[in-house]
């Protein structure tokens, strides 16, 4: 496979320069042969943290730091994002090395953490132009990523010394009072208040959790994959929310950003992955993959779906409240505020079932 198919990173955006010199000053002292300053581009996709690319003739590093504006309690944790992937390295193979971490905000505006850059094919809305996937190779992809989300909520975190990562215990009554708070606090006038969903997710709270180590975040577009096997998983990025939790809750984040060919245009229009191609397995087939290769068993899996879509819709308000309040000039989220009407509906079907 040509390198043409590799993700790169692209122009700074307006905003958001990271300054060189004092970024190269303070890499140098922790990587050796380091000539001349690194040029530097930045990656598009997320939403959340400022990812960069620092590019030097003989190396290349991922810079993450958080954004400029308002953060809610215990986002944007970069020195929590650095220590995690660094503990979790050792017994879970997707992850990254770390070269460093820095907590002096005056440097760049922000603390921030340097990684070392694992390159490969990163699947955004589209696969890159020219890049054919076949259906075989889709289900396959599939299967290879929810293999390796078995495999990090089958890592014994006790064992690897991973246990300070999360409080454990009451993870699901916690989460829901969490995001009903961060909703509320980022709630804004044109988005609704929520009560029904919250207050069905506060009635119907499982009789029993499981406690592993979550991703979280867990999408295609936040996995690399090798560009001379497109069905290969190189890394997993994105760590920031990370932590102890139920791994059926970590199935329903990712499946609330689960877009399949049959769903509405709304969902159309907002999907990030390429998850409506031939050959990509349902919501409902990952559903029964999962508790098939994770020997669990669940009745209904209405709780975990409306909670994820729950989560994200408090996700993309607490991003949009930054836009409305100038916070961030980024017009990609300009109109996240009908996306949260969206995910609401769409919790209240899936509350009924439909």
């Amino acid at each position: 496979m040509t390198s043409q198919y590799i993700d790169t990173a692209g122009s700074v955006r307006a905003g958001e320069t990271l300054p060189v010199e004092p970024v190269h000053q303070w890499l140098q002292q922790r990587v050796n042969g380091l000539a001349g300053l690194p040029a530097i581009t930045q990656y598009s996709g997320g939403a959340s943290n400022w990812t960069y690319c620092l590019s030097y003739p003989d190396a290349e590093f991922i810079l993450r730091r958080a954004p400029a504006g308002t953060k809610a309690k215990g986002a944007h944790d970069m020195g929590r994002e650095f220590r995690l992937q660094q503990a979790l390295k050792p017994v879970y193979d997707y992850v990254p090395a770390m070269v460093g971490y820095c907590d002096d905000e005056n440097l760049i505006g922000s603390d921030f953490y340097v990684m070392e850059k694992i390159t490969g094919v990163i699947p955004r809305k589209h696969f890159p132009r020219g890049l054919e996937v076949s259906e075989a190779q889709c289900q396959q992809l599939c299967k290879n990523m929810f293999d390796s989300l078995i495999a990090l909520h089958s890592v014994d975190y006790k064992q690897a010394g991973l246990d300070h990562l999360g409080k454990g215990e009451g993870y699901t009554e916690r989460q829901i009072s969490g995001w009903r708070t961060r909703y509320q606090k980022a709630k804004t006038w044109n988005v609704p208040s929520g009560k029904k969903v919250i207050n069905w997710l506060e009635r119907n709270l499982p009789s029993k959790e499981n406690i592993c180590l979550t991703h979280n975040d867990f999408r295609l577009d936040n996995l690399v994959l090798d560009p001379d096997d497109i069905t290969h998983i190189n890394a997993v990025l994105d760590w920031e929310l990370a932590t102890l939790g139920d791994p059926l809750m970590d199935l329903g984040n990712t499946l609330a950003y689960w877009v399949e060919p049959g769903d509405d245009f709304m969902a159309q229009m907002t999907r990030r992955q390429p998850t409506h191609l031939p050959g990509m397995m349902s919501r409902n087939e990952i559903v029964d993959y999962y508790l098939s290769n994770m020997s669990l068993d669940v009745d209904d899996f209405r709780f975990y779906e409306v909670y994820g879509l729950f989560r994200l819709a408090a996700i993309a308000q607490q991003i949009y409240y930054r836009y409305h309040h100038k916070q961030t000039r980024n017009p990609a989220f300009k109109r996240f505020w009908l996306f949260v009407h969206y995910l609401l509906w769409r919790c209240e079907r899936a509350i009924k079932g439909r």
